[in-house]
C-alpha cells in the first residue's frame, strides 16, 4: 500500500464497516443536534444562571438527570457518595465509552452574559467564569444524537455518562475510579470549555492533593494572660512559613497554595481553633505524594513549636491527565469533518469589545480549527487525571468563549450563556457524537488505543494506585453555607423553562 493509500484515523480497513454506514450514522446524530439546537442552549444557559459552587449542584443535577431520562437513558444517581453525582446509560454491549464532564461554578464569579463592563446577578454570588455550564451542555446534545445513531443504525456499544461534582475542588472522578466505575469502559472521552476547537495527546496537567490541617489549641485573655493559651491560629501561621521557607529547596515543577480557613474570632481571645487548607502539586504522582509527606512533617512540626494538636483530612486527590494520541486521532478527524461555528458579526463585535476592554489585540473569535498537536504539561490539575490511567481517554475543547478571557475571572462568565456559546455547544456536541461513532463502529481504533495505553505504561514503569485514601469520603458538605447565602438571590434569574429534544 502506498503511503498516500493508507486509511486515515477514521477510514474504515478492509474488514471494516463501510463509510458509507458510518457517515449515514454520524448524520443521523448532527442532525439530531441540530435538530434540537435551542434545546441544547436552554440546557447550558438554565446552568448558568443556577450558578451551583461545587458539591451544591442540586438544581443542575436535577435538570440533568430530568433530561437524560426523558431521553431515554437509565440513570443511577448519587454515585459513590456524591448527591450531585450521576451515572447515565444507553445501548448494550461492547464497546463501552465513557463521557464525563463537570458542572460546578466559582466562587465570586456572577456576571451577565453578554455584558462588557462588571455586572453581577447577585453581588458577590458564584458563578461560572470558567464556563462550565456548557459542557454538560455538549455532552446532552450528544447524547442525544447518539441514542439516535443507535437506534437508527442498530449500532453496537454503550454510553456511560458522568455527572461530575467540584471539578475546581478536584473531587468527584477520583472517587469514581477508586470504587469502580470505570471498570469494563473501553475508551472515556471528556469535554470542557475553551475558545477553539481541539484535542491534543500527551501529558498536560499535574498531579494534586488536597488536604485541610485543623489546628487545636486553648483559649486565654490575650491581653491579661496570653500565656496560658495555646494558639491554634499560630500553629496554622507556621505550617505556612515553614512550607514558605522551603520553596526554594522543592522542584519548580511544584505547585503549593494555602488559604487560610478558620483563623480566629477576635485579636483579644487567643485562638483555640483554626483551619488551614492546602493544595499540592506536582508533575507526577509520586511526586505529589512526596509533598504530602512533608506537608504532614510540617504539620507536626507547627504543633511541636506551639503546643497545639492537629487533625488531617484529605478532601482529594488526583494523578496528571495523560490523553492518548489513537483517541485524539479519531476525534481531531471529527473536528475537521464538523470544522468551526459559522459566527455571526454580531458575535465577532462582542468578542472584540470584550478583548478592547480587557487590553489584547482585537483578534475576534477564531476560525480555523486548530491541528492536532503534543500536548504540554501545565500546573494546573483536574480530577479526570486518575481516569486517564485505568482507561483510553481524550480531551475535546469546544470554542464556546472569547480568546483572552482568564478563568477563574468574571470576564470568562460573559461568553457562556450567549448565542456564541450555543453555537459552540452544537459544534462540540456533534464532534463527541461522531468521536464515539467511529469507536463503536471502527475497533481498530480500540486496539490500537489499549496497545499504546499498555506500552505507555510499561515504558514509564507506572502502576496505577488512588492517591485517594481508600476509606475518604465526599466532602458532601463542602460550600453549603456559601451556597446557602446566594440561591435565593438567584432564584429570580432561573430561567424555568422546559426542555424537551424531539
Amino acid at each position: 500500500m502506498k503511503k498516500k493509500d493508507r486509511p486515515s484515523a477514521v477510514d474504515s480497513g478492509p474488514c471494516g464497516p463501510s463509510v458509507d454506514r458510518r457517515m449515514s450514522a454520524k448524520n443521523t446524530a448532527f442532525q439530531a443536534v441540530e435538530r434540537n439546537e435551542e434545546e441544547i442552549a436552554k440546557v447550558g444557559d438554565s446552568i448558568f444562571y443556577f450558578a451551583e459552587l461545587g458539591m451544591q449542584e442540586i438544581e443542575t443535577s436535577r435538570l440533568l438527570v430530568g433530561v437524560l431520562h426523558d431521553i431515554g437513558y437509565r440513570v443511577e444517581e448519587g454515585i459513590s457518595g456524591f448527591p450531585t453525582g450521576f451515572l447515565a446509560s444507553y445501548g448494550s454491549g461492547h464497546p463501552v465509552i465513557a463521557v464525563h464532564v463537570e458542572y460546578d461554578a466559582l466562587p465570586s464569579g456572577s456576571q451577565t452574559p453578554g455584558v462588557v463592563e462588571r455586572r453581577e446577578l447577585a453581588p458577590g454570588a458564584p458563578g461560572h467564569a470558567e464556563g462550565h455550564n456548557t459542557n454538560p451542555a455538549v455532552m446532552v446534545g450528544a447524547a442525544y444524537g447518539i441514542k439516535e445513531a443507535i437506534d437508527r443504525h442498530r449500532l453496537s456499544g454503550t454510553v456511560k455518562l458522568f455527572g461530575s461534582p467540584a471539578e475546581e475542588q478536584l473531587v468527584s472522578r477520583s472517587f469514581f475510579v477508586r470504587d469502580g466505575h470505570f471498570e469494563g469502559v473501553d475508551a472515556a472521552l471528556h469535554v470542557h470549555i475553551g475558545d477553539e476547537l481541539s484535542v491534543v495527546h500527551g501529558i498536560r496537567s499535574s498531579a494534586l492533593i488536597s488536604v485541610e490541617y485543623e489546628f487545636f489549641g486553648k483559649t486565654a485573655h490575650a491581653g491579661n494572660n496570653p500565656w496560658t493559651g495555646i494558639s491554634a491560629a499560630d500553629a496554622a501561621k507556621l505550617m505556612d512559613i515553614g512550607w514558605d521557607v522551603l520553596r526554594e529547596h522543592l522542584p519548580p515543577t511544584q505547585r503549593s497554595h494555602s488559604v487560610i480557613k478558620d483563623g480566629g474570632v477576635q485579636p483579644n481571645v487567643v485562638p483555640d481553633y483554626a483551619r488551614i487548607w492546602w493544595y499540592f502539586r506536582e508533575a507526577s504522582a509520586k511526586g505529589a505524594a512526596d509533598l504530602f509527606r512533608r506537608a504532614r512533617k510540617m504539620a507536626r512540626g507547627a504543633c511541636l513549636m506551639t503546643g497545639a494538636t492537629h487533625r488531617e483530612t484529605v478532601v482529594a486527590a488526583c494523578w496528571p491527565n495523560w490523553d492518548n494520541r489513537i483517541l485524539a486521532e479519531v476525534v481531531q478527524a471529527n473536528i475537521e469533518l464538523v470544522g468551526m461555528p459559522r459566527w455571526s458579526e454580531e458575535d465577532q463585535a462582542l468578542a472584540r469589545r470584550v478583548q478592547k476592554a480587557a487590553g489584547l489585540r482585537e483578534t475576534g473569535l477564531r476560525t480555523e480549527v486548530t491541528p492536532l498537536m503534543q500536548a504540554r504539561q501545565a500546573g494546573g490539575s483536574c480530577d479526570s487525571g486518575d481516569i486517564t490511567y485505568v482507561v483510553p481517554h481524550a480531551r475535546i475543547i469546544f470554542p464556546a468563549n472569547i480568546a483572552g478571557t482568564e478563568a477563574h475571572h468574571w470576564s470568562a462568565g460573559i461568553a457562556p450563556a450567549t448565542p456564541i456559546a450555543h453555537k459552540g455547544e452544537v459544534t462540540g456536541a456533534k464532534v463527541l457524537a461522531g468521536s464515539m461513532i467511529d469507536l463503536m463502529l471502527e475497533p481498530r481504533h480500540l486496539v490500537g488505543a489499549k496497545a499504546l495505553f499498555d506500552k505507555g505504561l510499561a515504558e514509564a514503569g507506572i502502576t496505577y494506585a488512588p492517591l485517594l485514601p481508600p476509606k475518604t469520603k465526599p466532602p458532601v458538605k463542602l460550600n453549603r453555607e456559601e451556597m446557602a447565602k446566594y440561591r435565593d438571590r438567584l432564584k429570580k434569574h432561573y430561567l424555568n423553562a422546559p426542555i424537551r429534544f424531539k
